[in-house]
C-alpha cells in the first residue's frame, strides 16, 4: 500500500470511529431521557396547563409519535444541522449552545494555562532532584490532589477563599454592573474589547477559582507524565555525551532533556483539553457560570430532551475533534509513531 493510501486509510478509520462514537453517544442519551420519569410535554406547557394544552404542546413537539419515530426524526433533523428546540428556553438548541460555548471555552483555556504553568515546572524540579525530599513531596502532593473529588475541592475552595476569607468571589462571572457589552461572549475578551480594565480584573477574579479546580484535576497527570519522560531521557546515552562535553545540569535538563520529553506531554495536554470541556459541566454548575455545563445541568433537571441531546452531542463532537487532531499531530511530529502506524519512518 502506498504512503498516500495509508494516510487516507488512517484518516478514514479515525473519522469512522468518530461517527460511530457520536451515534452511540446520541442513542444512549436519547434512551436515557426516555426512561427518566416525567412528561416533557407537561414540563413545556407548565404545571398549570390544562390537558388540552398539554396535548397541543405534545403534538407541536412531536412527542405524540412513538419512540422509534422520535428517534429517527431526531437524527434526520441532526443531519440537516438542526438540534431541535429547547422546551425551556423555546430557542433552537444550537443557538443556545452558541451563546454558552464562549464562556466554557474561556474557563477551559484558563484552566489549561494554570495546568501547564504549574505541572511543567514541578515536573522539571522533581526530575532534577529525583529521589530527594522535593521530589518525594511533589509526588505525594500529586497523589493527594489527583485523588480529590472535584466537587469537594470546589466547595472547600469556595468556603476558604470566598466565604471565610473573602479573597475571591464565591460564584458567578461578573459583579453587578461590571459586565461588559457582549461581543464574543467571553467576559475577559469583551472587557478588553471595550477597553474596560476594571471589568477585566473583575472577570479574572471570578474565573480564578473554577479554573483552579479544573486545572487540579489534570495537572497531576501532566506532572507524572513529564517526570517519567524526563527521567527516561536523562538516563539515555546522548545525555551522557552532553554531560561529557561539560554542560551544566541546568542546560542538560532544560536545553536537551526537556525538548526530547515534551511530546508525551503535548499529546496528553491535547487529550485533556477535550476532557476538560466535559468536566466543566460539574465545575460550572458549582460556581454558577453561564456556560454549557450549567445549560446542560438545567436541561437535565427540566428533562429538556433536545437540549440534553444537543449539549451531549456538541461536547462529544468537540472532544472527538480534539482527539482526532491529537492523533494526526502524533503521526506528523513523531517518526516513531508514524513508523509503527505505517511500517515506515
Amino acid at each position: 500500500m502506498s504512503r498516500a493510501r495509508s494516510y487516507l486509510w488512517f484518516f478514514a478509520k479515525r473519522l469512522g470511529t468518530v461517527v460511530f462514537a457520536l451515534w452511540s453517544l446520541g442513542s444512549l442519551v436519547f434512551l436515557m431521557i426516555k426512561v427518566i420519569p416525567g412528561d416533557e410535554a407537561q414540563i413545556a406547557a407548565g404545571p398549570d396547563a390544562s390537558p388540552d394544552q398539554v396535548a397541543l404542546v405534545r403534538q407541536r413537539l412531536g412527542l405524540d409519535a412513538s419512540v422509534i419515530v422520535q428517534y429517527f426524526r431526531f437524527w434526520g433533523r441532526l443531519l440537516h444541522g438542526d438540534l431541535g428546540t429547547s422546551i425551556t428556553t423555546f430557542q433552537p438548541v444550537l443557538l443556545d449552545l452558541e451563546r454558552t460555548l464562549p464562556s466554557t471555552l474561556e474557563l477551559v483555556v484558563v484552566a489549561m494555562l494554570i495546568n501547564l504553568s504549574v505541572s511543567i515546572p514541578a515536573g522539571l524540579i522533581a526530575a532534577a532532584r529525583r529521589g530527594g525530599r522535593t521530589d518525594g513531596l511533589f509526588r505525594v502532593l500529586a497523589v493527594i490532589l489527583g485523588g480529590m473529588p472535584a466537587f469537594w475541592l470546589a466547595l472547600m475552595l469556595q468556603y476558604l477563599l470566598a466565604a471565610r476569607y473573602r479573597l475571591l468571589p464565591i460564584s458567578g462571572q461578573n459583579s453587578y454592573g461590571m459586565e461588559p457589552p457582549r461581543w464574543t461572549g467571553v467576559p475577559t475578551l469583551d472587557a478588553i474589547a471595550a477597553g474596560n480594565m476594571a471589568s477585566l480584573l473583575d472577570a479574572l477574579t471570578y474565573i480564578v477559582l473554577p479554573a483552579a479546580v479544573l486545572a487540579v484535576l489534570y495537572s497531576t497527570q501532566i506532572f507524572r507524565a513529564l517526570r517519567t519522560s524526563l527521567l527516561g531521557v536523562l538516563e539515555s546515552d546522548f545525555i551522557m555525551a552532553v554531560r561529557a562535553k561539560g554542560a551544566t545540569e541546568r542546560r542538560v535538563l532544560i536545553g536537551h532533556a526537556f525538548p526530547n520529553s515534551i511530546n508525551p506531554v503535548l499529546t496528553l495536554a491535547g487529550t485533556q483539553l477535550g476532557a476538560m470541556i466535559g468536566a466543566a459541566v460539574l465545575v460550572e454548575t458549582v460556581f454558577a457560570r453561564r456556560g454549557i455545563g450549567t445549560y446542560m445541568f438545567n436541561a437535565v433537571a427540566q428533562k429538556d430532551m433536545y437540549a440534553v441531546l444537543g449539549s451531549v452531542l456538541f461536547i462529544g463532537a468537540i472532544v472527538c475533534l480534539i482527539n482526532l487532531v491529537v492523533d494526526v499531530l502524533q503521526i506528523v511530529v513523531d517518526p516513531r509513531i508514524r513508523a509503527a502506524q505505517f511500517g515506515r519512518s
